[in-house]
């Protein structure tokens, strides 16, 4: 699992309380809204008994013994700003990111990190992410992958910042080479939903380009669309670089204006 890049951002629920600021501590608080569903104003934050937290032990638990039978790769990267979701991660700043994935059949299993800066009284620098899953395709072609994500924070000192995600996605490559997907994700400890369109298409063996659209939904209020524009290049020496354009319908917030991002990344 490759995260292209969520920042909690108070001001998405700013916006529809007609409250707009642009400070640091604003923006850095609709970051924290994202990840870890803590309301402000009229809403309450809610206790996050991650039960969706087990169901993710219990797939990581269903390789067994077999996870010496399987593969293993790992991936590297360098950032100039971790985004997620069409929002700063790392406050505009560049990030180093890395994982190792595991995959045996249909099962796969993997882990993800990458240093953040939400600029806030949590102090976190670090996310790790931990996945499990399956994925396959149907006689027709179309792929499929369901699965469960773990975000923690594990330097956020007090604050609870970790959540989980299940997540569900459906794809379909034409002979023409282009490549079509949906993805759906739930929080169910904030009732939270991300869902998102994505298509691609290779112009080389080298160079190809995407698109994708998504929008978050909070059971608190306060969604959002983003949208991303990308191209990627795969150099002779085995080195991805992409370049891609990230925007949101979030207005007056720094961390979720119009940008563009480079990365350069390299499988293991």
């Amino acid at each position: 699992m490759h995260k292209t890049a969520p920042f909690r951002l108070q001001a998405i629920l700013d916006r529809d309380f007609g409250s707009k600021r642009s400070d640091s501590r604003a923006i850095l608080g609709l970051a924290l809204h994202l990840r870890s569903g803590s309301k402000t104003g009229n809403y309450t934050m809610k206790t996050k008994v991650s039960r969706a937290g087990v169901a993710l032990v219990a797939l990581l638990a269903t390789a067994g013994t077999a996870m010496a039978e399987g593969e293993w790769s790992g991936n590297v990267a360098m950032t100039s700003d971790y985004t997620w979701r069409g929002v700063s991660q790392s406050n505009e700043d560049p990030a180093i990111q890395g994982g190792f994935d595991y995959a045996n059949g249909s099962f796969y299993a993997g882990t993800w990190a990458s240093n953040v800066d939400f600029g806030d009284d949590s102090d976190t620098n670090i996310e790790a992410d931990f996945y499990g899953g399956f994925a396959g395709a149907f006689a027709n072609g179309m792929s499929w992958d369901v699965g469960v994500i773990y975000y923690a924070y594990p330097d956020a000192d007090e604050s609870d910042l970790d959540f989980v995600e299940i997540k569900g996605a459906l794809g379909y490559e034409f002979a023409s080479g282009l490549a079509i997907g949906g993805e759906a994700y739930w929080d169910p400890d904030n009732q939270n939903v991300y869902l998102n369109a994505t298509a691609g298409y290779g112009l080389s063996d080298v160079l190809s380009i995407d698109a994708s659209v998504g929008n978050y939904s909070f059971d608190g209020g306060g969604d959002y669309t983003n949208w991303s524009l990308g191209t990627t290049y795969s150099t002779p020496v085995g080195i991805d670089v992409d370049l891609r354009y990230w925007g949101t319908d979030v207005d007056d917030v720094d961390i979720s204006d119009d940008r563009f991002v480079l990365t350069f990344s390299k499988s293991l």
